[in-house]
């Protein structure tokens, strides 16, 4: 398990690679500006998603990682 600083350090890393430095920030902003509930959001998350597609990503997603 990360500590807490390298975790926030790899999270602002990987938000700045894909969105960029200033986006990021501005995300990172709006989270933590909005009552936002991690936990509903990610429950819901994939509720439209067919399980299928689901699998197909996740599976991707693994291959390219290991």
């Amino acid at each position: 398990m990360m500590t807490d600083v390298l975790l926030r350090r790899e999270g602002m890393n990987i938000l700045s690679d894909k969105l960029g430095l200033i986006e990021a920030e501005r995300f990172v902003a709006l989270i933590k500006s909005d009552s936002f509930d991690y936990t509903e959001w990610h429950q819901n998350l994939y509720e439209d998603m067919p399980i299928e597609d689901l699998c197909s990503n996740a599976s991707r997603l693994w291959n390219e990682t290991h």
